[in-house]
């Protein structure tokens, strides 16, 4: 049946047309499918059919009042959705496309289903870089509604290999394009009068929105969900997380970083780009480990850290 998430054999494909072109049957048929973008991978389904959207959130096992991303391939697209102001086109036109979401106001004539919504008069879109989540948008000729693909609140995917091991039997194919390049998922802003919210801090920074837009980047307060990873819980191992460790303690897998060195380290060298794309593998491989809890050493706040330390803060939550 369109839309519906019945137990299932999921085939994993490696990327190229005719995977694309496999997977957009699918897509137009209603199901969803894992696909890389240049963030972790997504669970893309047609954004204009309330039962494909209602898929996703069921594979998942996502809360419907958390919304969904819709991907769209170029500007024209996104403009049929949201509406943009001189800010949202500058925003657009030196970030996209790329690893930057915009939370804009629906178009009157937005098709987008309003499950991706979750009932707010905004939408959540972004145009993705990643050559595969583009083939797919292109072939399928949808908006495509894609969070992560994984178990709700669960580790992100950076690689088909985690999907696999979150969401076997729930969902038909996994396009497996090997490894993600930025690790963690987009940056969420929305552009207000004079300032620009941070709903998701992510691998585009406050510093080079503001350089951007000549406006200031102020943090989002208060308890609405407006957008996906705002959960205070979110992105977490099955096991213990404790931060800013030094050393593990007993039964515990140190995941190090530059100098602090332990069962394996994001960036030996400090590189914060480096560690935000090893991140979300390296919490797999920790869980996977065997050991009763994770420890994760100190990581600067200052650029690209402070997305990994939102993403680490919600892990240990």
């Amino acid at each position: 049946m369109t839309g519906s998430n019945p137990p299932c054999e999921t085939v994993v494909r490696t990327y190229g047309n005719g995977a694309i072109a496999d997977a957009s049957e699918l897509i137009r048929a209603g199901f969803p499918v894992a696909v890389a973008t240049e963030t972790v991978y997504g669970l893309a389904a047609d954004a204009t059919n309330p039962e494909a959207v209602a898929a996703i959130y069921a594979a998942k096992g996502r809360p419907s009042f958390n919304p969904l991303i819709v991907h769209i391939p170029d500007l024209d697209a996104a403009r049929a959705l949201a509406r943009f102001d001189a800010v949202a086109e500058a925003l657009a036109a030196t970030f996209w496309p790329g690893p930057l979401t915009l939370v804009l106001p629906r178009t009157p004539g937005c098709k987008a289903a309003s499950l991706v919504t979750a009932g707010l008069d905004t939408i959540a879109i972004r145009c993705p870089a990643h050559p595969a989540m583009q083939g797919l948008l292109r072939a399928s000729g949808r908006p495509l509604a894609a969070p992560s693909a994984n178990a709700s609140g669960r580790i992100s995917p950076t690689r088909a290999e985690h999907v696999k091991a979150s969401l076997d039997g729930r969902i038909p194919l996994i396009l497996d394009s090997g490894a993600t390049m930025q690790g963690i998922e987009s940056t969420i802003v929305a552009p207000g009068d004079g300032v620009i919210r941070l709903l998701r801090p992510g691998p585009v920074t406050a510093e080079a929105i503001e350089a951007a837009t000549g406006l200031p980047v102020a943090a989002a307060t208060g308890d609405k969900i407006e957008a996906p990873g705002q959960l205070t819980s979110h992105y977490a191992p099955a096991h213990p997380v404790r931060l800013n460790a030094n050393r593990a303690e007993p039964g515990e897998w140190l995941i190090g970083f530059g100098a602090v060195d332990g069962d394996a380290n994001l960036s030996p060298s400090g590189d914060l780009a480096e560690a935000a794309a090893r991140l979300f593998d390296l919490l797999h491989q920790a869980d996977a480990s065997g050991r009763a809890g994770i420890a994760i050493a100190p990581i600067p706040h200052q650029g690209l850290g402070a997305a990994i330390n939102d993403r680490l803060a919600r892990a240990a939550a």
